[in-house]
């Protein structure tokens, strides 16, 4: 694993290698703002389940986020902030931990940059797993924990608020899902270079 604040740039010899090899490059958005305009839809999608899953576990009251009436009175306290870096952490683990053998790998990134953390690796695996680690952090964070704090009855407003948060800033991830779900048949491997992802079809995975 490398801790980097640079996201690994696109080697061009490497790209002509994996095309040699029989490598196919999926369609992707070309570029950051292409793919946070496309990823909107999930942002909406991904919002939506995760909050009708909390309010079906435990119901939401508007009240408790200061809408009374005709009034809005909102209050954010600054352990929110503290709160809200621990989760983009965590979301970016749950990357991390599922990438195999992600502690000893040479080719699987960590790092921060302005755009916020993010886990990347160049380690080929499995189309199943490659889905998986995408959205690990949304199902972890925005589903399965609202769920059980909900039931425990622990889901406080500011809990509430930091799933909604992880689950709309998963939208990249989900549309990283929806394109890799729908362009790589079942039986392939899957690896990155840069921004572009790769795909082989295999009888042996």
């Amino acid at each position: 694993m490398i801790i980097t604040h640079k996201f690994p740039a696109k080697k061009e010899n490497r790209q002509r290698e994996l095309r040699e090899n029989g490598w196919k490059k999926i369609k992707e958005p070309r570029g950051l703002f292409t793919a946070t305009l496309l990823s909107v839809p999930f942002m909406i999608l991904c919002g939506v389940i995760s909050f009708l899953i909390m309010n079906a576990a435990s119901p939401i009251s508007l009240s408790d986020y200061g809408f009374t009436g005709n009034s809005i009175s909102i209050t954010i306290p600054l352990t929110f902030f503290l709160w809200l870096l621990v989760m983009l952490i965590v979301h970016e683990l749950l990357h991390l931990i599922f990438v195999p053998d992600f502690w000893k790998s040479k080719k699987t990134y960590i790092g921060l940059t302005f755009f916020g953390g993010y886990v990347y690796t160049e380690e080929k695996m499995s189309k199943t797993r490659f889905l998986f680690i995408t959205v690990a952090p949304f199902v972890i964070l925005s589903i399965f924990l609202p769920a059980v704090l909900g039931m425990l009855g622990l889901l406080t407003p500011m809990i509430i608020f930091l799933v909604l948060l992880n689950a709309m800033a998963s939208s990249v991830d989900m549309l990283n899902f929806f394109l890799i779900q729908f362009q790589i048949p079942g039986r392939s491997v899957v690896q990155s270079n840069g921004t572009d992802t790769y795909w082989k079809e295999t009888t042996g995975v």
